[in-house]
């Protein structure tokens, strides 16, 4: 699937990019709402592309089971309502108006329109964001399953719920897509221990967010800093937790271009954009990040950073 820039008010907002859609290989991608919007306008083709939006509405009138009804009629579907109902964890809602649901159990019914939908991809933008724990849970289910024999996107500003059904992830900016290394935390975290440390190690920052390992190539990365004792990766906006030391950091990533700015902070100096100084003796880092990040400086390395910088 390739895609043409897009440019917004002259400023480069969708690059030029290509990735693959397969069956029982599910794909998601982390972006910025303007940048969702541009990309579900390149789904064009009603008979390819089923598109479900982000709060997307559904008949408030109908009961939970006369709209299940309703879209076997219109789909033709050999199916009768009492199973799908069961299939769904419906049947104590089969009653129930629409409009009278909770808020997650009415977006998790709009949802569900993805099961009865005849095109071969199937796009969803933030299918988890309105939904409950429990709703959650038994959308994946539906989605793994339908994910067999369709084609499944998945767009979302949220890690978090890319990591329920993704089995490839992207994070996409102005700069293109850029694939999230992604693993199971315990078995394939094994694997890596058992890799070449010293390319591992030099090459990737292994964090880890929601039982998974996440790993990064140190240019991704904004800023590192550490809270209470806890070692966190700032990336595009998302914080991942991280099992090393900021000494241990600072030694691997030195040659990286990342410098250690404050006794709780390691900064990335390409993504510096300005130097702030708020009084004589008080100094902070704004960096170039998508989002406003400013980091603090300490007066002991001020001298030492514009050297580094050439200032």
């Amino acid at each position: 699937m390739q895609f043409q820039p897009m440019y917004y008010e002259g400023e480069l907002i969708l690059p030029k990019m290509e990735f693959n859609m397969t069956p029982n290989h599910s794909v998601g991608i982390i972006t910025d709402l303007k940048r969702k919007q541009l990309l579900i306008s390149q789904f064009a083709d009603p008979s390819q592309y089923y598109i479900i939006r982000a709060g997307q509405l559904e008949y408030i009138r109908l009961t939970v089971e006369e709209l299940i009804a309703f879209l076997i009629q219109v789909t033709e579907r050999q199916e009768r309502v009492a199973p799908l109902l069961d299939y769904f964890k419906l049947k104590e809602e089969r009653k129930v108006k629409i409009g009278n649901l909770s808020p997650s159990k009415r977006m998790y019914v709009t949802l569900l329109r993805t099961y009865f939908a005849h095109q071969p991809a199937l796009v969803l933008e933030e299918p988890y964001f309105y939904l409950e724990e429990q709703d959650r849970r038994q959308f994946k289910l539906i989605l793994d399953n339908l994910s067999q024999e369709k084609q499944l996107l998945i767009l979302t500003s949220n890690l978090e719920d890319a990591l329920i059904s993704c089995d490839t992830i992207y994070r996409l900016n102005e700069l293109g897509l850029h694939p999230l290394d992604i693993m199971d935390s315990e078995e394939d975290q094994q694997n890596v221990q058992e890799q070449d440390r010293s390319n591992i190690t030099l090459q990737k920052v292994s964090t880890k967010k929601n039982d998974k390992v996440i790993l990064f190539n140190p240019p991704e990365i904004d800023f590192i800093e550490s809270i209470e004792g806890s070692i966190v990766v700032h990336v595009d906006g998302e914080n991942y937790d991280c099992a090393m030391t900021l000494t241990e950091l600072e030694q691997r990533l030195s040659s990286f271009g990342f410098f250690r700015c404050h006794r709780s902070y390691i900064v990335n100096l390409q993504k510096v954009r300005e130097i702030i100084t708020w009084t004589k003796n008080s100094y902070s880092l704004r960096l170039n990040t998508g989002k406003d990040a400013v980091v603090p400086l300490s007066r002991s390395k001020l001298q030492e950073l514009k050297a580094l910088l050439n200032l």
